[in-house]
């Protein structure tokens, strides 16, 4: 049996999923469904339907979905490790591969971190089906830097 380190609390907030999810109300997420689903020690998921609104001309999830699914768990992640509301994380770059066709039924992300530092951060966000089955695994690399006023708020 192989013994695991504790899980770290890497959060300098931690707002509850309903404040998570009225933060996406009124924008992409709420438009395509996307949902939070767990605030986990060192990780943040969320689901999104794979229906009419992320489906391709082909019947099949499309891959912007995705990228628009992993951006924004990256981007809510960091927002949770940053001093929020003096500073903002904001997307540079999103990298994704797509392993596996879906056509129904939800999928869910899952963002971790390969490194928050104080000016970048970069992490990983991993796509499942229902049965489990890796359908597309993205980096996404965000700039922390001096806030901008904004509407939203974490609470």
């Amino acid at each position: 049996m192989t013994s695991h380190p504790p899980q770290t609390m890497i959060w300098r907030t931690q707002p509850t999923l309903d404040a998570l999810n009225r933060l996406g109300q009124n924008t992409a997420l709420s438009q395509l469904g996307i949902e939070i689903s767990e605030i986990g020690p060192d990780y943040l998921a969320g689901t999104m339907p794979v229906d009419a609104r992320t489906r391709q001309a082909l019947g099949l999830l499309h891959g912007g979905a995705s990228c628009l699914l992993a951006e924004s768990l990256g981007s809510i992640a960091a927002t949770l490790c940053i001093d929020f509301p003096h500073q903002q994380a904001v997307g540079l770059e999103i990298n994704a591969s797509h392993l596996q066709a879906v056509r129904e039924g939800v999928v869910t992300g899952v963002a971790r971190p390969l490194r928050i530092g104080r000016s970048a951060h970069v992490w990983e966000i991993r796509i499942s089906d229902e049965q489990g089955a890796l359908v597309c695994v993205a980096r996404l690399t965000l700039a922390i830097r001096a806030a901008r006023p904004t509407p939203r708020s974490l609470s």
